[in-house]
């Protein structure tokens, strides 16, 4: 409970083909063996994960994968292995390419021009060194041409693993670093914010949700002052406020209850809400939502969930979002549901996409979905919007952004 969510680590995902190096350079950077290492190609089969702290930068989250040039040998586990590893692309944040020996041809090029057009920083590694020296003809090509960073190692070599980390260090996404705040810029430090967190079957025993943990620490560190009520009390715990809070924040399945008590003039958004603008892309959420007013009955909706809780009994995603839709629309809808990093590449048979808040993931995961949602002309939105929406309060719970 002490270590740094998942989410909210650097994701720096080692790609290329298999048998190159790719899990030795995973445990040569961790210090530890951390992936099983064979002179049998192919002995990755699912990714493997490792996260740890490269300092100075903080946690991160090294993401081994299998090598993607699966033979036809392999059959139907190894279309399986690939598309395994092409769902490690969704949620990477620095690339590193491993190559062994002087090979780059049209499967390399593929990687850099999809990791290209997804914004994503690649870093060239250029393996087994001592085994031999890269082609100075194409390292030259590939800092030139390409505009790519690259770095040279060998497990015989002890510096070999400063070097890919100095290497990482300097290719850190800037976007990552500046990453989007949750409600610490919406007040100013001395502000009073209070939080309306319900404790319902949804809740861990003992805790709460990784959301509200996340914002509640965030206004902590910002010096803004932060009282947490259950939505049952907040009547009571406005009234003992000596000023009206600068602003409230609530679960999403209370806004309809917490709208009717909060006085209008104080600015009221939801959890999921902030989320959207923290873990993915706040206008693009707002113009999807607006779509819903275009849902016919019959329409298919696509429920993304991004982890794998088991759903019990009155789950948010599959029977409170999918009422209130319901009801809003006058009719009923065709959804289906997503869990973990499973997401259809193909969504030209979907009216809207709504994503869960992504707490459990990182922002380049929900950016990609976004992504594959343009290119497919499918509008987007998220749990609390949608159900703000639903309840007739979406311009209050987003105006605060503007």
């Amino acid at each position: 409970m002490q270590s740094s969510p998942r989410g909210m680590r650097l994701h720096i995902g080692i790609f290329g083909r298999r048998n190159v190096g790719k899990s030795s350079l995973l445990n040569a950077i961790t210090s530890q063996n951390v992936s099983i290492v064979s002179e049998v190609a192919g002995t990755t089969t699912d990714p493997v994960e490792k996260p740890m702290e490269l300092l100075p930068l903080g946690p991160v989250l090294f993401i081994d994968t299998a090598g993607l040039d699966e033979d036809e040998q392999a059959g139907k586990l190894g279309e399986m292995r690939v598309e395994r590893t092409r769902h490690v692309f969704d949620r990477t944040e620095l690339a590193l390419l491993v190559l062994d020996g002087n090979e780059w041809g049209p499967f390399e090029e593929q990687l850099r021009l999809e990791f290209q057009r997804r914004g994503v920083p690649l870093l060239v590694v250029f393996s087994k060194c001592d085994c031999r020296e890269p082609d100075p003809v194409l390292v030259e090509r590939v800092q030139t041409e390409f505009g790519l960073p690259s770095v040279f190692t060998s497990t015989k070599d002890p510096e070999s693993a400063a070097r890919v980390r100095r290497a990482i260090l300097e290719c850190v996404p800037e976007d990552w670093i500046q990453s989007p705040t949750l409600a610490a810029d919406l007040v100013q430090g001395g502000d009073t914010v209070v939080l309306v967190i319900p404790i319902d079957k949804e809740a861990p025993k003992g805790r709460l949700i990784l959301p509200q943990v996340q914002v509640l620490r965030e206004l902590l560190d910002h010096g803004i002052t932060a009282v947490v009520t259950r939505d049952s009390e907040l009547a009571e715990t406005l009234g003992k406020l000596k000023n009206p809070p600068a602003l409230v924040i609530t679960d999403s399945q209370a806004f309809q209850k917490v709208n009717a008590i909060v006085p209008r003039e104080v600015p009221l958004t939801g959890f999921s809400v902030l989320f959207a603008r923290f873990k993915g892309d706040l206008r693009t959420f707002i113009e999807g939502t607006q779509s819903i007013a275009n849902l016919k009955p019959g329409a298919n909706v696509l429920i993304a969930e991004t982890c794998s809780h088991h759903p019990i009994g009155d789950d948010i995603g599959r029977v409170k979002i999918p009422n209130w839709l319901e009801k809003f629309v006058g009719g009923k809808l065709n959804f289906q549901h997503t869990q973990g990093h499973d997401f259809p590449p193909n969504l030209k048979d979907f009216d809207l996409v709504i994503q869960c808040g992504g707490c459990m993931t990182n922002r380049r995961e929900i950016l990609s979905r976004i992504m594959t949602c343009r290119e497919n002309g499918v509008p987007i939105t998220n749990y609390g919007m949608v159900i703000a929406f639903s309840l007739g309060i979406f311009e209050r719970a987003v105006e605060i952004f503007r």
